[in-house]
């Protein structure tokens, strides 16, 4: 048994998360079994046990950035209104919004979700089965595209984003990300061949028409949990990111970082293992489960690869400024510039 008090202190009171717990009707007891969870994420994750039940504990980085409570709020309320939807996502338990509780952090307790990263591992049957490894593909499809079609408003979510003119904003918005880069000391500015060609591409091809819909803002393979006994998808992961825009993005971001004959820009057990179905047919399995248009998947596959290619590039200028590990940073400028190769194979 770990000891709470000593163990993950630093980031979680738990004299105060056993008070609150308590208010909440939630079993009490001492809380046991405290390990930290990692990930492909910065926020801070600990599976817990009291009262004979599991938790999974979320709240932003210990060292809290401007908007790490935003986010943070946003993703709880979200995972709180998927509850009643067929959406694979962790089952919300309950949420602390105001940061006076926990030493300016706000937090949420979700279920354990019971299955496997695939960036993490890949057990058998997965592993032995290409037949099951392209069904995991075609369901990460269905998965978002299952999102994708959630009614927001409905859900009460109708106040979260910013979806008037969310596409129209894209390219200035990363662009404007890309030159704040500069301010860094140390960074030389971006060597990304193609920047100016893709966001003009962008900006004269974008769709006249498009419906405002939740989307996850990072979905990709290693964003997901799959099932041990088979290829279904157990929950969608690390939603910090989500709001509401123009779901085709995340098919876009899907397709951007897909691994596909050596390609993608996540190397991972199930990547490397071989057998996931090709482009064409996860678009074509994610139209058959969405009402939306998808005819313009390529567009939205160049703005992924823009988009994701900016923000990789950030560490590459951090590294630059000595706020980042130099091997990091030149991995991911290596990403960046297969994105937007990517981009410029598609344009």
């Amino acid at each position: 048994m770990s000891q709470p008090d000593v163990v993950d202190r630093s980031v979680v009171d738990f004299a105060v998360l056993a008070r609150w717990m308590d208010e909440q009707g939630l079993p009490g007891g001492p809380i046991e079994d405290v390990r930290r969870l990692s990930g492909g994420t910065q926020n801070v994750m600990l599976a817990l046990t009291r009262g004979g039940r599991r938790y999974v504990l979320r709240r932003p980085p210990e060292h809290l950035r401007r908007k790490s409570n935003d986010a943070q709020v946003r993703e709880m309320r979200v995972l709180a209104a998927l509850a009643d939807t067929p959406v694979p996502a962790p089952g919300f338990i309950a949420g602390c919004p105001d940061p006076d509780v926990m030493d300016g952090a706000v937090f949420y307790l979700m279920e354990e979700v019971d299955g496997f990263n695939p960036a993490v591992t890949l057990p058998s049957p997965h592993a032995d089965d290409p037949a099951i490894r392209h069904r995991m593909g075609l369901n990460a499809a269905a998965a978002i595209a299952t999102l994708g079609e959630v009614d927001h408003v409905a859900a009460g979510l109708g106040d979260v984003g910013r979806p008037d003119g969310f596409l129209e904003r894209q390219v200035g918005r990363w662009l404007s990300e890309l030159a704040s880069y500069s301010e860094l000391d140390g960074y030389p500015g971006p060597d990304i061949p193609g920047v100016d060609r893709v966001a003009d591409w962008l900006e004269r091809n974008r769709p006249e028409e498009w419906r405002p819909g939740l989307m996850h803002g990072d979905f990709h393979l290693s964003n997901i949990m799959f099932r041990y006994d088979g290829p279904g998808v157990a929950a969608i992961i690390d939603w910090e990111m989500v709001t509401v825009g123009d779901p085709l993005l995340d098919l876009g971001w899907l397709l951007a970082t897909w691994p596909e004959r050596g390609g993608g820009t996540l190397g991972h057990p199930l990547a490397e293992a071989g057998g996931l179905p090709s482009r064409d047919e996860v678009i074509a399995w994610y139209a058959d489960r969405s009402s939306r248009d998808v005819s313009a998947a390529p567009w939205y596959e160049v703005l992924a690869c823009f988009k994701l290619g900016i923000v990789l590039e950030g560490s590459n200028a951090r590294a630059d400024a000595g706020k980042a590990p130099r091997e990091i940073g030149d991995r991911l400028h290596a990403h960046t510039l297969n994105l937007f190769d990517r981009a410029l194979s598609l344009i």
